[in-house]
């Protein structure tokens, strides 16, 4: 098979596409030939060895897929045939991947395999970021940094079908106007103004919640920009920047500060991960999410789709096609 090599740790132009052995289940594997993956942020550190967890070199990168089993190592629950989506630490970005069959949801009909790669990370993570950590209740206003990305583009949509009102900041005009195809009822660039004003003025004193994909300048601003006793949910540094936020302002303003990051909260709380995906399922199937898929590379383009991420020039999301 065809898979993206990552075989030494640095930017995306280190990862290379090359033969590989075909994967061979054993007893309670599956063996899925992938027909979309998608490219998340964390997928680039991991390949720059930047990410909270290293992946022992040399490994195929990429976290999430959806496609069909094509081999099965035991009789169990899927058979040949099946469609599936399904995610990982690595391994993704390749013709086929080995999964275990517990890690594998079924793809329902009348739903592509593209949106089913798309949605699973980003969608996941906003919504636990909106519903498990910040509680988000209706009529809320949630300020959304980042907004044209792929958690950002995700929460601009979630919170808006949980009956928030939104309000997205984003780096360009036309980043704005994604974030106002998915939901948003108010825009700010955050590269033309003082974003805690813009802020305040847009929700008449201050936003409920912040959710902070991004960090680093941006996410004092934000804060400041909170009402009493909001709540500010970091999810992700995509700026590079890790940012240092004064006690005082959390002591003054009552706010809560707080983070959703999936192998933690997986660990300590399956039971809120399992109802997200069923709910987010549902959601899909019935058509209230749709994420924003603004490129598809093929799998030899696949250091450049890590980078078009990386570098933040994409909207929404980006997938691979290995099939192309």
């Amino acid at each position: 098979m065809r898979a993206a090599w990552c075989a030494e740790y640095g930017p995306p132009s280190v990862v290379v596409v090359e033969e590989r052995p075909d994967p061979e289940p054993r007893p309670g594997e599956a063996v899925v030939r992938v027909v979309a993956a998608g490219v998340n942020y964390p997928d680039a550190l991991i390949v720059g060895n930047r990410y909270q967890v290293s992946a022992p070199l040399p490994f195929i990168p990429g976290s999430e897929f959806a496609g069909e089993v094509v081999a099965v190592g035991s009789p169990g629950s899927l058979k040949v045939g099946d469609r599936v989506r399904g995610g990982g630490f690595v391994g993704a970005f390749a013709e086929q991947v080995l999964a275990r069959e517990g890690s594998l949801s079924t793809v329902p009909d009348g739903v592509d395999f593209g949106p089913a790669a798309a949605y699973g990370v980003t969608y996941e993570t906003a919504y636990h970021a909106l519903v498990s950590v910040a509680g988000v209740q209706p009529g809320e206003w949630v300020a959304v940094l980042g907004a044209a990305g792929g958690v950002g583009s995700a929460a601009v949509q979630l919170a808006h079908l949980l009956g928030a009102r939104v309000v997205a900041a984003a780096s360009s005009p036309a980043k704005l106007e994604v974030c106002r195809e998915m939901g948003a009822d108010a825009l700010i660039d955050y590269l033309g103004g003082d974003l805690k004003e813009e802020l305040k003025a847009v929700t008449d004193g201050g936003a409920d919640i912040v959710i902070d994909p991004v960090g680093g300048a941006y996410a004092e601003p934000a804060l400041r920009a909170l009402r009493w006793g909001g709540r500010f949910v970091t999810v992700g540094f995509a700026s590079g920047s890790i940012p240092s936020i004064p006690l005082n302002l959390v002591l003054l303003k009552g706010v809560t500060v707080t983070a959703f990051e999936f192998r933690g909260f997986g660990a300590h709380r399956p039971d809120a991960l399992e109802r997200g995906r069923a709910e987010l399922s549902a959601m899909l199937v019935d058509g209230r999410i749709r994420p924003h898929i603004s490129a598809v590379y093929p799998l030899a383009a696949t250091a450049a789709a890590l980078t078009d991420v990386l570098e933040r020039r994409a909207t929404g999301k980006v997938l691979i096609d290995p099939t192309s």
